[in-house]
């Protein structure tokens, strides 16, 4: 039979070598046969022992409350208005992906470049994202500064084209899978992403909005249940409805106006599909008084983690110098490759955000007439200095939040290697 003189044309040869060798050669043989298929077996093993392990404790975020698709904002009146449905591009995206999933089609076959981009297009300039958290205190000053800087410099209508335009570069740029209109969306919004707080952190923002005729511009949007800074600033880009999206932390730390550096940065690193981030970074501020007053242990731990950040993030994460600051913008088309898959809801969620950046799919490359010339991996990102300072009243707790952020950066990589996290529906 064919097949037994297959491996009898096999065998001969090794029976042939087992026979000339001495049996020390052998033996030797042997065991290092055992080592390594023990080697193998207890590797297998382990493998699926912290496979198992992060399973159980990689965080998995809860699913969202209906209430917490909801907003409420100020009226004329000066009272309330009652919960009104939020906008949501998320859920448009999920169902699309999901009939995509049900049909069996290749994303690639789907949607030309780059996978699962899809959303719709933008109704406003400019989102504002201030996830918050019992910030009474603290998130007047804040709203005040970002107000004035976007009344001046956007406006409230929705059709107006202030000064703060984008460049020419976004418009003019050609792209065959995604007809862009030349008439550029105005306006702005504000989502404070309240965050369970149990102050007056609502009532705050609401009689801002109402001495500041922001009826419908600045929305409140509660959390039943505490999700963490991640977690809100994740509901809060489900719902933008802006061009450009920024997130800002509600303390007033960072320089309000230096969104238009940030626009600038994302406006310089956009690809063929619209696709950019820039981030805010107070590199630039080390041995500045604002850093040298913190206390030794302090910027002994922030030195310490970033160099835990350089060992555990891929290449072009681990390049960034402050990956923290709570400052970040995202053009409307990146969103798509980012919120869907967050998983982190703590203060390690940036560096998520800027992982899965870096590993969103490839796109084209546009010269400058508007033709392809190559692809380029994952969505670029714009370090860009701005002025920043201390506030009094941080949440943070240096030793303990540090402690976590090094382990919950080491469950996150985990995590997205070892497959327990996924570019998938979650």
């Amino acid at each position: 039979m064919p097949l037994l003189e297959l491996a009898a044309r096999f065998m001969r040869p090794l029976l042939a070598w087992i026979e000339a060798t001495p049996v020390h050669v052998l033996l030797v043989c042997f065991i290092l046969f055992i080592l390594l298929g023990l080697a193998c077996f207890w590797l297998t093993y382990y493998r699926l022992q912290l496979f198992v392990l992060l399973h159980l404790v990689a965080p998995k975020p809860r699913p969202v409350i209906p209430s917490e698709k909801t907003y409420i904002t100020s009226s004329p009146s000066g009272k309330p208005t009652t919960a009104r449905q939020l906008p949501c591009w998320y859920d448009r995206w999920l169902a699309e992906r999901r009939l995509q999933e049900q049909k069996h089609v290749r994303p690639q076959e789907a949607y030309p470049a780059p996978d699962a981009g899809s959303i719709e297009p933008a109704e406003l300039r400019l989102s504002v994202v201030f996830p918050a958290y019992n910030e009474e205190d603290r998130i007047l000053p804040t709203l005040e500064e970002a107000v004035e800087y976007l009344d001046k410099h956007i406006g409230r209508s929705t059709t107006a084209k202030g000064p703060f335009s984008p460049s020419s570069r976004r418009h003019q740029r050609g792209h065959s899978s995604a007809a862009k209109s030349n008439a550029e969306p105005g306006g702005y919004e504000i989502l404070i992403i309240n965050d369970g707080s149990k102050d007056k952190t609502v009532e705050v923002a609401l009689d801002f909005a109402h001495k500041h005729d922001l009826h419908d511009i600045l929305r409140v949007v509660t959390l039943v249940k505490n999700r963490g800074k991640g977690g809100g600033v994740t509901h809060g880009l489900r719902h933008v409805r802006g061009e450009y999206v920024l997130f800002a932390d509600a303390d007033g730390a960072s320089r309000f106006s230096d969104v238009s550096k940030l626009i600038e940065g994302c406006e310089e690193v956009i690809d063929g599909s619209f696709r950019g981030v820039a981030i805010g970074s107070r590199a630039h501020l080390v041995g500045s008084e604002a850093v040298v007053k913190r206390s030794a242990l302090r910027n002994f731990l922030m030195r310490s983690f970033h160099l835990v950040l350089t060992i555990l993030t891929p290449p072009a994460t681990s390049r960034i110098r402050d990956t923290q600051c709570g400052f970040k913008l995202f053009s409307r088309e990146s969103l798509p490759h980012i919120v869907p898959y967050m998983h982190a809801e703590g203060w390690i969620f940036d560096i998520e955000m800027l992982m899965l950046a870096e590993s969103a799919p490839a796109t084209p490359v546009l010269g400058s007439d508007g033709g392809v010339i190559g692809t380029s991996p994952g969505i670029k990102v714009a370090e860009v200095p701005i002025e920043w300072h201390e506030v009094g009243g941080s949440k943070l707790n240096v030793i303990q939040d540090s402690i976590k952020m090094a382990v919950g950066l080491a469950v996150l990589r985990a995590s997205w290697m070892m497959g327990v996290y996924r570019r998938r529906l979650t």
